[in-house]
């Protein structure tokens, strides 16, 4: 039998989960990192597309079409066989990288960025480090969170019409809607979305859902559907967190129990061989210095089992946690630099930054925007009291600061948080 102190427990829990969106600054890192890690990517092979993707590669794109035409993937680039086509897809998935990166109209943005992804990595499925497939699962689960409350450009937008009666204005937002309307109809017609139901399915969901949620917001910010809308967006934004949380323990438990049944990790020798070859040697000064010390070839080759096993473990305890994620952030920092992965290790980190406590990220936050106040005043300018990043971060004043995501010990207001100027805001 049910008391009533549970009862209150379990009130509050759904209250939580359906009223605010949970671990705002968690959400926006992973945004931040996760575009910024693929558009450095694609900038810097910008050289070598063509080799990569394009019509010079390898993987020929009959040979594309031909796995395609099986495993049923999406990508746009199956579309034509045009060199001309492959660079517009190409600048597109560039564009939509810096664009979700800063915040602008972050719900089509994710979408659009999420295409650029699974075109360019369905096409050629052999490139990549490992860095693409939490780039690939990631800019999946950004299309289903509410990534752009704080630290985005969509943030400061809403705060600046924060005191305004009237639901969004603009016509950016209803421009991008028809026309992404428009390709989904065509692709839809031509089968261009690939041969599973699914996909055209989530496509379409997500574009009336849009339109939807910006009519709403438009002639009644205030009624019912509204909050019904936000109670949706929530929930599914709390879920793709707790999923993502998921994946990385999962990639972490996967990678080190794999690694204990290896026998070159179990004698401690393992990372003695990458140290030694050409491709992982960006530095082979000091890949040479590092391999020379058996002793601490081998503390190092065992301290990566450990903290792998043990980090999904560690979540049950906030301040093991804390520290084990900054020796794992470590890690991978010294992946980029020792092993010439700096991608990988980028899109690791910014996964990593689901765990990342809020006092941290609100801090690290101040930090930014007094720096950047410090720059400004040096060259005579000073923002605004609704200028940048503060404002942003006023929008969601009190959204659980000082503890983790998915802990907040305060709800997030209710004030429009930019997501409703994105799509069609």
């Amino acid at each position: 039998m049910s008391t009533p102190g549970s009862e209150h427990t379990l009130a509050r829990g759904i209250q939580r989960i359906t009223a605010s969106s949970l671990g705002p600054y968690q959400s926006a890192v992973i945004r931040i990192g996760v575009s910024a890690t693929y558009f450095l990517f694609l900038l810097r092979e910008i050289p070598h597309r063509h080799e990569m993707y394009g019509p010079d590669a390898p993987w020929r794109w009959d040979m594309a079409d031909q796995l395609i035409s099986g495993n049923q993937a999406f990508t746009t680039l199956m579309w034509s066989d045009s060199a001309v086509w492959f660079e517009v897809v190409y600048a597109l998935a560039l564009v939509a990288a810096a664009l979700l990166m800063v915040g602008w109209h972050t719900r089509a943005m994710s979408v659009l960025f999420m295409a650029g992804v699974l075109s360019l990595q369905n096409r050629s499925i052999f490139m990549g480090d490992g860095g693409d497939n939490v780039i690939h699962l990631m800019a999946i689960y950004l299309v289903v969170t509410r990534c752009g409350q704080v630290w985005s450009l969509d943030a400061r937008r809403a705060w600046r019409t924060a005191d305004a009666d009237a639901g969004p204005g603009g016509l950016v937002g209803p421009l991008l809607w028809v026309a992404f309307g428009a390709v989904l109809c065509g692709a839809t017609v031509t089968g261009g979305l690939g041969g599973t139901a699914w996909l055209p399915v989530f496509f379409w969901i997500l574009w009336i859902g849009h339109g939807v949620w910006w009519a709403v917001n438009r002639y009644a910010p205030h009624s019912e559907p509204r909050t019904l809308l936000d109670v949706i967006a929530n929930l599914a934004h709390n879920a793709t967190l707790v999923v993502i949380m998921a994946e990385v323990c999962l990639i972490y438990a996967t990678a080190g129990w794999y690694k204990i049944q290896g026998s070159r990790w179990q004698d401690g020798t393992a990372l003695y061989y990458p140290l030694n070859l050409d491709y992982f040697t960006p530095w082979p000064w000091l890949s040479d210095l590092l391999a020379s010390s058996g002793v601490m070839v081998m503390v190092l080759t065992y301290a990566t089992v450990i903290v792998q096993v043990a980090f999904p473990f560690t979540l049950f305890n906030r301040r093991v946690k804390n520290v084990l994620l900054v020796v794992m952030i470590g890690e991978h920092a010294g992946i980029a630099l020792l092993l010439g992965l700096p991608f990988f290790s980028m899109a690791m980190i910014a996964a990593d930054a689901v765990f990342l406590p809020t006092v941290f990220l609100v801090w690290l936050g101040g930090q930014a925007v007094h720096g950047r106040d410090l720059l400004l005043r040096r060259r005579g300018t000073v923002p605004g009291p609704r200028d940048g990043a503060g404002a942003q971060d006023a929008s969601v004043a009190g959204a659980g600061a000082g503890t983790e995501a998915g802990a907040e010990d305060r709800e997030a207001p209710q004030r429009r948080d930019g997501e409703g100027h994105t799509l069609v805001g």
